[in-house]
């Protein structure tokens, strides 16, 4: 295994050298990747709708194609699933990622095509590995095994022989054979659709071997590393695993999770890279062992726009030049995989335009602005681990939303909180929560001002496996749903109010 881990850290370290071309050059690197995204597709029934051919300009491009919601291209991906070819894209689309709808209540379906699969997402998943061996230049990682926590898949149901599955489960069913060597465990049960079995016989497998990285979406991986640690009957993981040394994370926030992951490894030889893939694409990775952000990954066959989120349905978007740091944008995409113009859902600030750099800051739909407080996801995990680091509190996961104004015109913002460790003083807690908003977002801190139009916040402890057993509730055990931490109504909250 020591030539095996020699030999793949030196090829991997060598991608770096094709990153320094839209390190350098990433105007260029965009403006030909959109002309070659147009070209490719101008035959297809889409190209022909919007005249594909005859567009020369990102500005004709805006002008041509209009900004698309799931919901405009759902009949294209229904005919596509029952076979019908050359809608979105040229090549031969058999694979569809079903996304866990975490913008709406019903799932969606993204095409993934060869060159998706290939230019977009296995580089990236290439590329997550080499800027890791180039920051860690003493790693041995390719020496043990990487732990994935897959999805699962069926064949397409709708007939025209694709299949679907979580981006995990679809990524897995194509690895080449040299990645599937070095993963564990092994296809069989990483595709296991019932989730509960499946953590219990990933953890017997896996316990016994000698695992040197994960992957996987943050609270389902602590799931998964629990039930290890209690079957071995340790607290220190390190005793089962002592040659770990990266957990790659991406799907949620890590900041709520990263003292509970500290308490589980508390090895200084631990390493956390970030992730920032989905099923429309893999978008960014963290370039920076310690840094809060992502270098922009700009040469997978994605075209990127940003809407300012403050003009957010004008239908005006910014080409990458224009952007600004600090400022709000929901990611506009045109992929390889045939998605154009499509609102991902996510929104980003950019902390660095040279090179781009970005923090993930919440999704569109997802936030509270009832009075004006305009509160994201970002500024809620911020607060929360604020809040815990000086309370002495570990929180496993956690939702809001707002209190309707009452008689005298005041609201306010409930939260449900899973504790893994309490506070010794829950009204200390709250006061943490709330100094920390106010610090984080002036809005929040203005409406916060005497009281005058938003009380305290409103804190509610549930029990251990509360969100766990709504997300079983609506059938979304597994790696790539997550609890949405802000709605800007009471529907979430309520039903998980019903569940105690």
């Amino acid at each position: 295994m020591d030539l095996v881990n020699s030999v793949l850290t030196w090829l991997l370290r060598k991608r770096s050298h094709q990153r320094e071309l839209f390190l350098r050059y990433p105007h260029d690197v965009q403006a030909e990747l959109f002309r070659k995204l147009i070209a490719t597709a101008a035959h297809t029934e889409i190209g022909l709708k919007y005249g594909f051919s005859d567009i020369e300009t990102i500005e004709q491009f805006r002008q041509n194609v209009p900004l698309h919601e799931y919901e405009q291209i759902e009949p294209y991906v229904d005919r596509m699933m029952r076979g019908e070819q050359n809608l979105l894209w040229p090549s031969e689309v058999k694979w569809f990622a079903k996304s866990s709808g975490t913008t709406s209540h019903k799932s969606k379906f993204i095409p993934v095509s060869d060159e998706s699969l290939e230019e977009c997402h296995f580089k990236g998943g290439k590329d997550m590995l080499s800027i890791y061996c180039s920051l860690r230049s003493e790693t041995r990682i390719f020496t043990g095994k990487g732990l994935s926590i897959g999805g699962s898949h069926k064949v397409n149901e709708l007939g025209g022989g694709g299949q679907f599955g979580d981006l995990s489960a679809v990524l897995l069913e194509n690895l080449p054979a040299w990645a599937e060597y070095l993963r564990t465990p092994e296809l069989e049960v990483a595709l296991m659709d019932e989730w509960e079995a499946k953590i219990d016989r990933m953890a017997r497998i896996t316990m016994e071997q000698d695992v040197t990285s994960i992957q996987g979406v943050p609270s389902w991986t602590l799931v998964l590393l629990k039930r290890i640690m209690e079957l071995k009957g340790t607290t220190d993981l390190t005793e089962v695993w002592p040659n770990l040394e990266v957990f790659f994370h991406g799907g949620v926030s890590f900041v709520p999770f990263r003292e509970q992951f500290r308490q589980m490894i508390p090895s200084t030889g631990m390493n956390y890279l970030e992730t920032y893939n989905a099923s429309e694409g893999f978008f960014a990775i963290q370039d920076r062992l310690g840094s809060n952000d992502l270098l922009l990954m700009l040469d997978y066959g994605i075209y990127y726009e940003f809407e300012p989120m403050d003009g957010i349905g004008t239908g005006r978007t910014l080409q990458l030049h224009e952007v600004e740091t600090g400022r709000n944008y929901a990611i506009i995409i045109s992929t390889n995989g045939g998605l154009w113009r499509y609102r991902v859902g996510d929104t980003v600030q950019f902390t660095c335009t040279d090179p781009y750099r970005i923090r993930i800051s919440g999704r569109t739909r997802h936030y509270i602005n009832m009075f004006g407080e305009e509160l994201i996801v970002e500024n809620a995990d911020r607060a929360i681990a604020f809040a815990s680091e000086r309370s002495g509190a570990s929180v496993a996961d956690y939702t809001a939303c707002p209190i309707a104004a009452g008689p005298d015109g005041r609201g306010g913002h409930e939260w449900l909180i899973e504790f893994t460790h309490l506070p010794q003083n829950l009204d200390h807690f709250i006061e943490l929560l709330d100094t920390g908003l106010k610090s984080i977002n002036s809005d929040y801190e203005a409406k916060r001002y005497k009281d005058m139009v938003l009380m305290p916040p409103k804190v509610s402890t549930l029990p251990e496996g509360t969100f766990y057993n709504w997300l079983k509730m609506k059938g979304k055990l597994g790696g790539q749903h997550k609890v949405p931490r802000l709605s800007n109504d009471r529907s979430v909250v309520e039903e998980i109010f019903a569940l105690r």
